[in-house]
């Protein structure tokens, strides 16, 4: 049944949509302590990541950290840079025109994929204010990160949430829930892990799966994140049928961290006499700088260093075909209500 038509000189009214927004960490706009400096100041100022007073921690920060830690991770994303720019930029566009075909052949324009960093470009104030001019009267926010964690996923709330504070208008909101154990995830897990093991030259006696670090007290605060960690680490070697050794990496400042460390690790591994392991990242929803050059260049250089004879690092799920369709599941679970699953009406 056709739509009513609209009163003589009503301003037009757009169809009501639905958008799907994906925002993950973010990335510097270009491999420069400048641009790096700027990235910092937002990221490190994030009451979520650094939970130390603000007339504490500014001055700190303001006075020694960005003075000092951006030409060092200038030059560790230089390594790393594409011509597309960040990886996980690149990846992160890739996996929204992805999934935006994907839905568009199911769902034809009903439905509107964007994506948005937490700290940097593109904003998600800005993306969802582009949603909403385009029709969207309800939106669906997927962080992508596996495992929960308040200063990842509840950050990207927070964001979310206040943008629409500042909104006449606001569209009906959902978040995407943390998909550490859920099984479409561990089966893409694992059917990427496969994949990569078999393309090896060697057989790793010790396969690593390497997670973000965060202090420790975000654990004793009720945190559910290294549990998380663990369940997916758990669920991943059932299915791949053989033990995996946790550790988590990206260790910053003095305060105690979750152990044990992905240095130490690989240290460990090496002076043990492990000769040959491979490492994957199942926290990561794409590559970035943690991924290729913290682990696949730095991790390979200690673990060598120490003793080891192979490394492999195995990607992370990216764009490539099992994570897309995993988003893909994943996210139209959550559109239930809104649209049905596997409805391909226009």
């Amino acid at each position: 049944m056709p739509a009513p038509a609209l009163p003589i000189a009503h301003p037009p009214v757009p169809a009501p949509r639905i958008g799907v927004l994906l925002v993950n960490l973010g990335t510097p706009d270009a491999p420069t302590a400048a641009a790096v400096r700027r990235y910092l100041a937002e990221f490190l100022s994030d009451r979520r990541v650094v939970e130390i007073p603000a007339l504490l921690w500014q001055p700190i920060l303001r006075g020694i950290i960005l003075n000092v830690r951006p030409k060092k991770s200038a030059h560790a994303y230089d390594q790393v840079w594409t011509e597309e720019g960040s990886p996980l930029a690149a990846i992160t566009a890739r996996q929204a025109a992805a999934l935006r075909d994907r839905f568009a052949t199911r769902f034809g324009d009903r439905v509107i994929v964007d994506h948005a960093m937490r700290y940097g470009r593109p904003a998600i104030a800005d993306r969802i204010a582009a949603l909403k001019a385009q029709g969207c009267e309800r939106i669906l926010v997927a962080p992508l990160y596996p495992q929960y964690c308040g200063a990842t996923t509840a950050s990207v709330n927070d964001a979310v949430f206040l943008a629409a504070a500042g909104m006449r208008w606001q569209p009906a909101l959902r978040t995407l829930p943390p998909y550490h154990d859920h099984p479409a995830y561990i089966d893409a897990l694992a059917t990427s892990v496969r994949e990569q093991l078999a393309g090896l030259d060697f057989e790793p006696d010790a396969i690593v799966a390497s997670f973000h670090g965060m202090p420790r007290r975000t654990l004793d605060l009720g945190d559910p994140y290294h549990c998380h960690c663990q369940k997916t680490a758990r669920l991943l070697g059932q299915a791949l049928g053989r033990d995996l050794i946790v550790s988590f990496q990206s260790r910053f400042g003095r305060a105690k961290w979750l152990d044990p460390s992905t240095e130490a690790t690989f240290e460990r591994l090496g002076r043990e006499g492990v000769r040959r392991i491979a490492v994957v990242a199942p926290g990561f929803a794409a590559d970035c700088l943690e991924t290729l050059e913290e682990l696949a260049l730095r991790g390979r250089e200690q673990y060598l260093a120490a003793g080891g004879e192979r490394f492999a690092y195995l990607t992370c799920l990216n764009d490539d075909a099992p994570g897309i369709a995993m988003l893909d599941h994943v996210i139209v679970e959550q559109l239930g209500g809104w649209i049905a699953a596997g409805d391909d009406s226009k």
